[in-house]
């Protein structure tokens, strides 16, 4: 008579208890994959947001005090009026804090067509102002346009440039934190190199040979490997070269 061979109770265990092992195993690689995937996307996507935002604001400020004709006459940003005999000194740098600048230039017509400038301030995208909110809900950039038609002044609005209100109605995926490690968003430097204090300002502003701009962001979300936030510091310098003319 033939005995039936199989596997012992024993046997069955040690089998299952391996096979739950390696299963247990795998999924801890998949799980730790995934967390890994899932933080270097959050860096790439506040990466892509800060870089383009940073090369904006510094194309900008560097055409600041551009004045092609040598005839366009500096505007009081806040009323479109003729600047002061003071502002006229600050010529296209019309504000100049650590957290907000203004600066004006002669790059366009009044029919806001692509022309190298017609004299007068105050044309599409000739005076714009950048400012960072550092509130308990805002922590991100605004940018605002203001234009200067015949006296009248009309305003875009400071509309979010980098980050968002967290009280918005699209989820931001970045904050601006600069306040949080204290660092101004923008320095200024005179012709030596020294950085014009803030208590220097408005009235250094005809001295601004550089401005650095530095951006301190951190990801919404956080890390699910570290259970932090990731941080992230951007940094460029810009010589305003028109304002020295």
């Amino acid at each position: 008579m033939n005995q039936i061979k199989g596997f012992t109770l024993v046997e069955i265990l040690v089998t299952a208890a391996v096979s739950m092992i390696l299963l247990g195993s795998i999924y801890l690689a998949i799980n730790s994959a995934q967390r890994h995937s899932t933080g270097i996307e959050r860096k790439v996507t506040a990466q892509q947001d800060v870089r383009p935002a940073l090369d904006l604001i510094a194309t900008e400020i560097r055409m600041a005090s551009y004045n092609p004709r040598f005839n366009a006459t500096w505007l009081d940003p806040a009323t479109c009026g003729s600047a002061s005999a003071l502002q006229a000194t600050y010529r296209g740098i019309q504000e100049a804090t650590p957290d907000a600048i203004t600066i004006e230039m002669d790059i366009t017509n009044a029919a806001c067509t692509g022309t190298d400038g017609d004299g007068i301030i105050g044309d599409c995208n000739e005076m714009i102002r950048y400012e960072y909110l550092s509130g308990a809900t805002d922590l991100y950039i605004t940018r605002e346009t203001i234009r200067c038609a015949s006296g009248t002044r009309t305003t875009s609005g400071a509309q979010s440039f980098l980050g968002a209100s967290a009280t918005a109605a699209i989820k931001r995926s970045l904050r601006v934190i600069n306040n949080t490690l204290n660092i101004p968003l923008f320095r200024y430097y005179d012709q030596t190199g020294t950085q014009i204090a803030a208590a220097g300002l408005p009235a250094g502003i005809p001295n601004i040979r550089r401005i650095e701009i530095t951006i301190a962001v951190e990801t919404e979300e956080v890390d699910p490997n570290t259970g932090q936030r990731r941080s992230m510091i951007y940094s460029t310098s810009v010589i305003p070269r028109n304002h020295a003319l």
